[in-house]
């Protein structure tokens, strides 16, 4: 459970962070992929959002929009959100902040936008402040579905996101060839049950969308 809903004193190590998005009276979800956009697998999950009509944030990897700027593009121009995945892919905590902080400006050159997530979700505290100082909004999650994992099956994925997801919950897919089997059967089945479930898809929060004291946001 560590992996999929990490538990509240370890979401305290990194002070206004977003793991969760609550909005009270609503059954909300915020679906999110990380490491994109590749060719392989990114236009398919542009088709299948457009099938179900879900608007999801895909944080993007820099050297991945530089390879396929129209596939970036398109994921801006059918109404979706991108954040910034840094330019590399690097594991935050194994690099010095300010090689972190150099990194992600590098990819916001090409990524428009204050939303940042730190590969493998893990970064260490002064980073998280040092981001924020940045000006960008740290978005980590409230359910890891581990559809990268070779050890998980596509059952286990869906199964992931029946078990854990909650009102508020930010959901955690990836448009990338590590996960592209079990997305591919997971992401259908867990849009549909999610839907089944009453919840509504929205897209993360950020100062060029939505107010932030207006929808009375809960960061855990």
């Amino acid at each position: 459970m560590f992996i999929e809903q990490p538990p509240h004193l370890y979401r305290l190590l990194f002070p206004k962070a977003r793991w969760r998005i609550g909005i009270p009276g609503q059954k909300t979800v915020y679906l999110t992929f990380d490491d994109g956009p590749i060719p392989e697998v990114t236009p398919w999950v542009l088709d299948l959002l457009d099938q179900y009509n879900v608007k999801a944030t895909f944080f993007c990897v820099g050297e991945n929009v530089q390879k396929n700027p129209n596939l970036y593009s398109q994921i801006l121009g059918r109404g979706h959100l991108t954040g910034n995945h840094t330019f590399n892919h690097v594991q935050c905590w194994k690099n010095k902040t300010d090689f972190l902080l150099e990194n992600t400006n590098k990819a916001a050159k090409l990524i428009d936008s204050p939303l940042f997530r730190p590969p493998h979700g893990h970064m260490r505290f002064p980073q998280n402040l040092t981001l924020r100082q940045a000006g960008y909004s740290v978005i980590m999650w409230d359910v890891v579905t581990r559809d990268y994992s070779r050890y998980t099956t596509p059952e286990q994925v869906v199964e992931n996101v029946k078990k854990y997801t909650r009102n508020g919950s930010i959901i955690v897919f990836h448009d990338s060839l590590k996960a592209e089997k079990n997305l591919k059967y997971a992401l259908p089945r867990a849009i549909e049950w999610l839907q089944q479930e009453g919840y509504s898809f929205e897209l993360i929060p950020n100062s060029n969308s939505i107010p932030m004291p207006v929808r009375r946001i809960a960061n855990i």
